[in-house]
């Protein structure tokens, strides 16, 4: 299903422009609102307001190059994470099935146990049952 282009005008640095794209419109102003904080943030630099402008257009792409290389980085560090993360849960949950395992078979021994103890409880009973007897 192909989606359709949308167009929505957006104020970038005090100009109003059309924008074009297959995302929504929401997310083209989003886009022209980072751009606007980047401009502003520059600009508060007197050093940067000082350029030509052919500069500050540089300053502006290195610092929006900036951001996009850090979010990178740390999108990147963010999946080894949730893949050091998976790696444990799997141990984990490797762990948790062999103690179940180990549960169970002491369980069923357990049990094994306590029905010897009881047939010897019983056999306890009878011997002494008939020694009573035999000493009559």
């Amino acid at each position: 299903m192909a989606s359709s282009k949308n167009f929505t005008e957006v104020l970038i640095g005090g100009k109003v422009f059309t924008l074009s794209g297959f995302e929504s419109e929401d997310y083209l102003q989003k886009v022209s609102t980072y751009l606007n904080h980047k401009i502003d943030e520059c600009s508060s630099s007197e050093g940067y307001r000082k350029q030509s402008a052919e500069t500050r257009s540089v300053l502006l792409a290195l610092n929006i190059a900036d951001d996009y290389f850090k979010a990178k980085k740390q999108g990147s560090s963010l999946e080894t994470d949730i893949e050091e993360k998976d790696k444990d849960m799997y141990e984990l949950k490797h762990e948790l099935i062999s103690v179940q395992i180990k549960l169970e078979n002491a369980e069923k021994a357990m049990d094994k146990l306590k029905e010897e103890n009881k047939e010897l409880q019983m056999k306890i009973v009878q011997l002494e049952t008939e020694k009573k007897n035999k000493q009559k």
